[in-house]
């Protein structure tokens, strides 16, 4: 055979065995080679990142499933009644975001009157002492024929601590101090003629003060009866805020003019109020 015939190119060029110099089928500058390989080596990237430890989306699912467990637990174990282990802060209640979300409202007393639950197209309303609160999920008792009924559309500050709710359901809070306030024995309502006279022959008998000793004693009773008036209030508004478990929720605040209080006349303490103030103890 002759050197020529040897080294003869077959007639078909792609069925001749690859050489050397035979081109490759994907030349290495092609896209979709240079793809593949930045694809190879981002899986490859990815692939050590994740061995050394738990990714990011991995910590989430895990503390999402420690959470959806819990609520379940708390569910089962309150009857229903909690799925966070009875607290109840605000931001746990879809409600208060839902009231964040709309804005606050602000109405005058007048308006807030509209608000007492004979229109059924209308939320029902009650004011405490300058804050309002939506009491609508119980409207059988704020709303028209209900027990507490006399509460809604107004701000009866004075009412939740007296419990005079025919005569004291107004914001005005002046004075109601004195029912937390002491007197002495012989000054109760209640006493029998007999009775007094027995606690005036005792009041002979005690250590007589001077007026700077009863004025430093008044000025404490008084500070102490302040503090009983904040923290009956803060009682309230703890039921109505919701943190008891009830679904009320704060909606807004009652606008007032600058002065409103001292346009009313100055209440005298209701008959239950007084009955019921504390009377001194001495040793």
């Amino acid at each position: 055979m002759s050197s020529t015939q040897r080294y003869r190119r077959p007639a078909n060029a792609k069925d001749a065995p690859p050489t050397d110099d035979t081109p490759s089928p994907i030349s290495p500058t092609d896209p979709i080679a240079e793809d593949k390989a930045e694809l190879k080596q981002a899986v490859k990237e990815q692939a050590v990142a994740t061995s050394n430890g738990l990714s990011v989306l991995d910590v989430l699912r895990i503390l999402g499933g420690v959470l959806l467990l819990s609520c379940g637990l708390s569910y089962l174990s309150t009857s229903g009644e909690s799925m966070t282990w009875g607290y109840n802060a605000w931001w746990t209640r879809a409600r208060e975001w839902k009231s964040l979300l709309q804005g606050e409202i602000h109405l005058t007393d007048t308006e807030l009157a509209l608000y007492d639950g004979t229109d059924p197209t209308k939320p029902i309303y009650l004011a405490l002492n300058g804050t309002i609160y939506d009491v609508s999920i119980s409207p059988k008792t704020y709303g028209p024929g209900g027990s507490y009924h006399f509460f809604a559309g107004k701000d009866a500050a004075r009412a939740f601590l007296t419990g005079c709710f025919a005569d004291d359901s107004v914001p005005d809070l002046r004075g109601v101090e004195r029912m937390y306030m002491p007197m002495d024995p012989e000054e109760k309502t209640n006493l029998t003629p007999e009775e007094r006279e027995a606690e005036i022959e005792k009041a002979k008998s005690r250590k007589t003060l001077s007026k700077g000793e009863l004025k430093n004693r008044y000025a404490q009773e008084l500070r102490d009866a302040r503090r009983q008036v904040k923290q009956g209030l803060e009682g309230w508004h703890t039921l109505f805020r919701g943190d008891k478990g009830k679904a009320y929720r704060r909606v807004g605040t009652v606008k007032r003019e600058e002065g409103w209080l001292d346009k009313l006349p100055k209440r005298e303490l209701c008959e239950q109020a007084e009955k019921g103030r504390p009377v001194r103890k001495y040793d």
